[in-house]
């Protein structure tokens, strides 16, 4: 006889509940995104409220037989990789339409790679069954080509053929979305100081700052103090999607909040704090720490630098002019990938994203969150990706021969070979004197008790055994001459780069980073 092992269902911590799960809709340019958010807005409204007014806060909650869902009211890879480019993650589920008539298109396949380096499900919509040009199953083919099958094909991705403009199977549609969230258990700690993350954010000459946020855990109220990017605050004020005033906030809904000190920016977090006091003085460290970095930031980094610390990767985001040019470097790219994997000490040759076309701000976008380089071939990027780019500190490199771009992928790569960088311990010294001298800045007079300081090294000033600033030494006297070392039991003067705030019994520790 059979014996049937009854399956153990996950285990839920005390105070956790089931956050609304959170949709943006992708997919090509007029295959209906507006029309399908629209459609699902009115439906809604129209089942629950005759005449309701309905606000663009830059996203809404539904409610449907089977639970709530909350779209982000922006449709597009755009707004979901501004968002992701600053660390956030808001959204559970990617709905990414797709017209039957015109099948896989070039936003298409973006939309995919956006979703997929965000590691979000996607649920794929195929819209305009009402024409009689429209082939499901060509769709789907297309799909299965690029290891994406539907379930009823054996795959695991979910197809739904819809008309977002004549309501048909939406309701499908919608159940789908819930059934896609019971699987992924998004089950999210209520008990905590209250998280939300910034989707949209605008300045009302009346009522100041407001910004929309959606809730990630705990649950925000009317008088939290929070802290958001460089901003902080108080809710004085809540408003929905109708426009209705609010006094609660729960994981996976959306709201429109007032209070804001400062402007936020979308993808900012907002984290609820203990009290006014609080917030501002962590606002006031976060402000100084984002000047100190600042100062230290470079717009544009050596390719090489960009693959440092990457876990040993090298991503790229390919552009070309033509897709004769574009599947030439595609082949010689995974050439190149096969010649190296066997190579434990050589990075990892990732392709991210591969196209036909300018180097656009979305290209940008999605460099900026998988940390990856564009590589263009007889294209050049817009002004918006060169303002992106240089804002996200994006490297975008521009060839003109294609041997000449994977020749020089292939010199980066062997550059890389793995070398295992190590810090080596020079010495440590403490400041007994600060000397403020005009024109100069501040000076720390200090004594060398042990090893020795060398001018241009690399320093770590500690504060009660915590470290409030990583630096170099940019200048060294011993008395009145400059020197390029100490050693232990002798005086000296240091300047710090772009680092002023030290005091007597801050302690100083030299060190060099080597690879070994």
């Amino acid at each position: 006889k059979k014996i049937e092992v009854p399956v153990k269902k996950k285990e839920i911590p005390p105070n956790w509940v089931k956050k609304v799960p959170v949709v943006t809709v992708m997919g090509h340019v007029d295959h209906g995104k507006t029309t399908l958010l629209d459609t699902i807005r009115k439906t809604n409204v129209a089942l629950e409220e005759a005449g309701a007014i309905t606000q663009h806060i830059g996203a809404y909650k539904v409610s449907t037989p089977h639970g709530e869902i909350t779209f982000i009211d922006t449709p597009g890879h755009e707004a979901f990789s501004a968002i992701r480019a600053r660390g956030a993650k808001v959204t559970d589920i990617v709905v990414l339409v797709v017209a039957g008539d015109e099948g896989v298109m070039p936003q298409t396949v973006e939309s995919i790679n956006h979703a997929k380096s965000a590691n979000v499900p996607i649920i794929v919509a195929i819209n305009k069954i009402d024409l009689p040009q429209c082939n499901p199953n060509a769709v789907k083919q297309q799909f299965a080509s690029m290891n994406m099958s539907p379930k009823e094909w054996g795959g695991d991705v979910e197809f739904v053929e819809i008309s977002a403009r004549n309501n048909i199977n939406i309701d499908k549609l919608l159940e789908t979305i819930l059934l896609q969230a019971e699987m992924l258990e998004l089950y999210v700690p209520l008990d905590v100081p209250a998280e939300a993350t910034v989707i949209e954010t605008k300045l009302d000459p009346k009522r100041g700052f407001i910004a929309t946020v959606i809730v990630n855990k705990g649950k925000l109220k009317i008088g939290d103090s929070f802290v958001c990017g460089l901003s902080y605050g108080k809710i004085r004020a809540m408003f929905n999607d109708r426009g209705e005033r609010i006094v609660e906030l729960y994981p996976g809904e959306p709201a429109e909040i007032l209070g804001f000190e400062k402007p936020c920016i979308a993808g900012d977090t907002l984290q609820v704090v203990k009290n006014e006091k609080e917030a501002k003085r962590i606002y006031e460290e976060l402000e100084y720490e984002q000047k100190l970095a600042a100062a230290k930031k470079k717009a544009f980094k050596p390719i090489e630098e960009l693959i440092s610390g990457r876990s040993n990767v090298l991503s790229l985001v390919v552009k070309t002019d033509t897709q004769g040019s574009l599947e030439a470097i595609q082949k010689m790219i995974n050439q190149l990938k096969e010649e190296i994997k066997n190579n434990p000490n050589l990075p990892e040759l990732k392709l991210v994203h591969a196209a036909v076309g300018e180097i656009s701000e979305s290209d940008v976008l999605l460099a900026a969150t998988s940390k990856a380089v564009i590589v263009g071939f007889n294209v050049r990027p817009n002004i918006q990706a060169l303002k992106r780019a240089e804002n996200n500190s994006v490297e975008i490199k521009t060839y003109r021969i294609i041997y000449e771009l994977i020749d020089e992928i292939k010199k980066i790569i062997y550059r890389m070979e793995v070398k295992q960088k190590v810090e080596e311990f020079l010495g440590r010294a403490v400041v007994k004197r600060v000397f403020d001298i005009s024109k100069v800045g501040k000076i720390a007079g200090c004594i060398v008790e042990e090893g020795k300081i060398v001018r241009n090294a690399n320093v770590r000033i500690l504060r009660d055994n915590i470290i409030i600033a990583d630096t170099k030494i940019s200048s060294l006297k011993h008395f009145k001459e400059d020197v390029k070392e100490v050693q232990q039991g002798y005086e000296c003067g240091i300047r710090f780069e772009n680092f002023q705030d030290f005091k007597e019994n801050d302690v100083i520790e030299c060190y060099q980073i080597v690879e070994k």
